[in-house]
């Protein structure tokens, strides 16, 4: 895999911006508590400031240095994005398994939960239980995972009704092997490379959602900063600092192109496996 993937990165070499701009990302947000600036620090001789060699991406409405606010709000909306990621693809891939795997009434019956979730407005449903949770950082991760596996769920139930009709699954049952260790065997590394994508994608989602939520002043709270707070604390200054809206937007739109590039990417490397 090591050599097709490397292959298709020299065959395609509109991927290479888009992951090395995620591990620069990475990279910031890891080291962000090292670099010398405090975030919080508010200077009134500084206010509104434009780019500069002091300030590079200027300061914001109360002095702060708006570069590392940025720093620090990817570094919350990718915390965001990769949790709440984690937590629907766990619950997704449960659920799809579960459905696939053991079929009939138990397949109907997560299929129609699954249904009812979906045919509710998504962002209206996190949009309310944003409200009625205390807003936070916690409370955002919590209902963007637990709330928006229903997709990973319907993609990995397709994947099983097929690997569970594979002859070294049917096999496995005719010997008498428990249902777990197939699926643990058998099933799960089968689905695997499909999980991968769309895990990939559903982190593109939860920043999205978050830096919504958190425009709409229900998603993270002051003082922490995210790129959709900063959005928000922008509007008030568009005319007079533009940039304090174009920054963050443009983190935003970056990731979100670079994350399904990266899915694309994946998604080529899994199906030249396959």
């Amino acid at each position: 895999m090591k050599r097709k993937s490397i292959q298709i990165l020299k065959e395609n070499k509109n991927y290479w911006l888009p992951i090395i701009f995620l591990i620069i990302l990475a990279i910031l947000a890891i080291i962000a508590p090292l670099i010398p600036i405090d975030p919080n620090a508010t200077d009134v001789s500084q206010m509104s400031t434009g780019p500069s060699l002091k300030h590079i991406f200027g300061t914001d409405e109360v002095g702060r240095d708006y570069f590392i606010r940025v720093v620090y709000g990817g570094r919350i909306s990718l915390l965001v994005g990769v949790l709440a990621m984690i937590a629907s693809t766990l619950i997704g891939t449960f659920i799809g398994i579960v459905a696939g795997y053991f079929g009939g009434w138990l397949d109907s019956l997560l299929m129609r939960f699954v249904d009812i979730l979906s045919s509710i407005p998504w962002l209206v449903l996190v949009i309310v239980l944003s409200v009625l949770l205390k807003p936070g950082l916690v409370t955002i991760i919590f209902v963007i995972g637990c709330f928006s596996w229903m997709s990973i769920a319907r993609l990995i139930r397709a994947e099983t009704l097929s690997v569970k009709e594979r002859e070294y699954v049917i096999y496995a049952q005719f010997i008498g092997e428990k249902d777990s260790k197939i699926i643990r065997k058998h099933i799960f590394p089968a689905v695997l490379p499909t999980l991968i994508v769309a895990a990939t994608g559903s982190i593109s989602s939860a920043i999205m959602t978050e830096s919504a939520l958190s425009f709409l002043g229900i998603g993270i709270q002051p003082p922490v900063a995210s790129w959709g707070s900063l959005l928000q604390n922008a509007q008030a200054s568009l005319q007079q600092a533009p940039y304090m809206a174009i920054l963050p937007g443009l983190f935003i739109i970056l990731t979100v192109y670079s994350f399904n590039s990266l899915g694309n990417y994946l998604r080529e490397v899994t199906s030249v496996e396959g």
